[in-house]
């Protein structure tokens, strides 16, 4: 497969817009976006930003008349100037700050990547939190590589029916719109890694993905040489049974490990992205096994070069398969590591509820060098958890650290935002931006613009949700319940709280409705205002967690809460960008200790959206007092209804109390003077603690670590 399969041919002197577009840097450059966008603003939109499919339906003669526009021309040689300079590795972050160690390279490991909705390959934070650490890695210059798996099928589609219910639809990615490319061989041939897996062999093939000067390959198990029960590995994100689980992470790992070697990538640091690709330190130790280390000299020499990160504070959220499906599996395997049966079961062996299992995350902690959580906080309880990994009593000495989270901001600013920050913090921001000082900057931005920024992206979201509603009617997608429960109803002048993450049940999305009287009188005051937008999905196999959807979807069509409460289906990157842009407060009502960190939050803070949360996961660290609100009590309950109903009070007097009269007290230019203060700490405070670039940097200094260690 060739690049761009389109159905038009590019003017040659506007010929790299097709480079540009299969490379996903583009997607956090506000100029190059512009330049897409540019070519033809209806198209863009209805292709949800997608440049590889913009460009295969876009017509021969609109491309004709950009080639011939000298504005669009100077426009398209500046965004490639800059794209050229951004692709040489010779100025970055990482050359200038660690030249003796240029012979880094990473290898990192993710089940899911969300880079953009053109490629549909991620269900949550996890994916898109790898997405960022590869963008913000290009940004650096940090030399590291991505594996993962390239799903067809993607995760799911959501769809609300009438009655609430989630239903899951499974969509057949068109590869040809998508910005990847397959990988061939020397002869043209489809490169392919095989693993046995049981009583076979399983075939995978390769496709690459750019994100800016990181590569990442993805893992494809719909080949002819499979059964059809093996082309469908790799199919959907999270789906399947138990066993179909372990042969997707052997593939992972394992075939993750033989995928680069096929690709003459040799990693000198591995990073494991949670425990889904932990089987990559037994191959690495094969492969030395097999040159003839010893097993102990082998796991010695990969343990200094792994690095592993966990993110689930929840004992049921990791990985663990019972030993007749792992010798089924790997029987003849520790052969070749040089071990017995028992001896291979004992590296991940632990007691679970259900019995004794062969666990991941055991297995990548005791055969990595270092291990670390995504929040101070899932330090502590990570600490707690695993100590008998080490059969120690004392939580100090478990070597698990922690390097918090964070996000990708110009992935997740628009560009009026850019513009501002350009026009008040000096139009390298971006390149400096994990740094405090810069952000003293942000109160020389008036009140009145600052204001003026935040409103119109209020009524660019809600416009979004009324053309998106208007678009499903007429293809007939909904019907008129939905309409009034999908967000045209909402008030763009009140105070809008938005709630948008996946939907489990320790994050208590319907905790807001636990008193409804009080909260009515809440949203329906007359003078002042409150609506609430909900989105997010359940995982298929989760019906507590459809329960919620259905209960709130049903809160949507209350007679008075109707207009005033919205829940917005098939929740993806596109609409998330609108949602943390466009709110003015985010709500998270996580049970706690139970999120690691949480990064939509903090999405929403960079763009001036106060935080209105669980003191749980980041915000421990991010909240201060004066840029959101605390919901509870930094306290522990073991009575989970006790818990709820301590935090739902505190919910509703924060609300009645502090955040509704702040948002409604206006001066004669009707501009909320105390809000946009609110807002301005928002961003000065979390935007450089809670950057990928600073959470990079910390990586940066274990990646060195890993590679120097003796």
């Amino acid at each position: 497969m060739t690049p761009l399969d389109h159905r038009v041919e590019l003017p040659e002197k506007i010929s790299r817009l097709t480079e540009l577009a299969y490379n996903l840097w583009w997607s956090w450059n506000p100029e190059a976006r512009q330049l897409f966008k540019r070519l033809d603003l209806s198209l863009w939109q209805s292709t949800q930003h997608n440049p590889v499919q913009l460009l295969q339906e876009i017509t021969s003669q609109q491309l004709d008349i950009a080639a011939n526009d000298s504005l669009f021309y100077q426009q398209y040689k500046k965004v490639m100037m800059i794209f050229d300079r951004e692709m040489k590795n010779g100025h970055t972050w990482f050359n200038q700050a660690n030249p003796s160690d240029s012979n880094l390279q990473v290898a990192y490991f993710s089940a899911e990547f969300g880079l953009h909705s053109s490629l549909p390959i991620y269900s949550g934070g996890l994916g898109i939190l790898s997405g960022d650490h590869a963008k913000e890695s290009s940004d650096l210059g940090i030399p590291l590589v991505g594996i993962g798996f390239m799903y067809p099928q993607g995760y799911f589609r959501q769809r609300i029916p009438s009655h609430g219910w989630q239903e899951a639809i499974y969509e057949q990615l068109n590869l040809n719109r998508a910005p990847i490319i397959q990988r061939t061989t020397e002869n043209g041939s489809e490169m392919r890694v095989r693993v046995h897996m049981g009583d076979r062999d399983v075939y995978a093939r390769i496709w690459h993905v750019q994100v800016g000067r990181v590569p990442l390959y993805l893992l494809d198990t719909d080949v002819d040489e499979n059964d059809p029960w093996d082309r469908e590995l790799s199919a959907r994100l999270y789906s399947g049974d138990t066993e179909h689980r372990i042969r997707q992470e052997i593939m992972l790992g394992i075939g993750g490990v033989r995928a680069l070697r096929a690709l003459s990538v040799e990693p000198n640091v591995w990073h494991m992205n949670e425990g889904h690709s932990a089987f990559l330190v037994l191959e690495c130790i094969r492969e030395l096994v097999q040159a003839g280390a010893t097993f102990d000299e082998a796991a010695a020499e990969v343990s200094k070069k792994s690095l592993f990160t966990t993110h689930t504070p929840v004992p049921a959220g990791h990985d663990a398969f019972p030993f007749h499906m792992v010798q089924q599996y790997f029987a003849g395997y520790w052969d070749e590591l040089g071990l017995s049966r028992e001896q291979f079961l004992d590296l991940g062996r632990h007691e679970e509820e259900w019995g004794t299992s062969f666990n991941m995350t055991v297995l990548a902690l005791r055969m990595s060098g270092q291990a670390n959580g995504v929040s101070k906080l899932h330090e502590k309880i990570s600490r707690e958890m695993w100590k008998d990994v080490w059969a120690v009593q004392d939580t100090d000495d478990v070597p698990i650290t922690s390097v918090t989270n964070g996000i990708h901001i110009p992935s997740w600013i628009p560009n009026e935002l850019h513009q501002l920050f350009s026009k008040y913090l000096g139009p390298d921001w971006r390149d400096h931006h994990d740094d405090p000082v810069l952000w003293e900057r942000i109160f020389d931005i008036p009140d009145v613009e600052f204001w003026r920024y935040h409103v119109s992206l209020k009524y660019k979201m809600l416009s979004f949700l009324r053309e998106r509603a208007r678009n499903r009617w007429i293809v007939g997608s909904n019907d008129p319940t939905q309409i009034m429960t999908s967000g045209t109803l909402l008030n763009p002048d009140a105070l809008t709280i938005g709630f948008a993450r996946r939907f489990a049940t320790y994050k208590r999305a319907s905790l807001i409705f636990r008193e409804l009287d009080r909260l009515i009188a809440i949203l329906a005051d007359q003078h002042r205002p409150v609506q609430i937008i909900f989105a997010g999905k359940a995982h298929p196999e989760d019906d507590p967690g459809k329960t919620l959807i259905q209960n709130i979807y049903n809160m949507a069509k209350h007679n008075q809460l109707g207009g005033r409460v919205a829940f917005i289906e098939d929740y993806d990157m596109h609409m998330a960008r609108y949602l943390v842009q466009g709110v003015d407060i985010w709500l998270n009502t996580p049970r706690r200790p139970r999120e690691a960190s949480g990064t939509s939050g903090q999405k929403a803070a960079v763009n001036g959206v106060a935080n209105f949360s669980i003191l749980d996961g980041w915000w421990v660290e991010g909240f201060n007092g004066a840029n959101g609100w605390a919901i509870g009590d930094n306290l522990d309950y073991d009575d989970p209804d006790t818990r709820d109903a301590v935090d739902a009070n505190s919910l509703y007097s924060l609300l009645e109390e502090e955040i509704v009269p702040l948002y409604y007290e206006r001066d004669r230019d009707n501009v909320p003077r105390g809000w946009v203060a609110l807002m301005r700490e928002s961003i000065r405070s979390n935007a450089p603690r809670f950057s990928t670039r600073r959470m990079l940097k910390e990586y940066t200094g274990l990646y060195v670590n890993a590679l120097n260690r003796d």
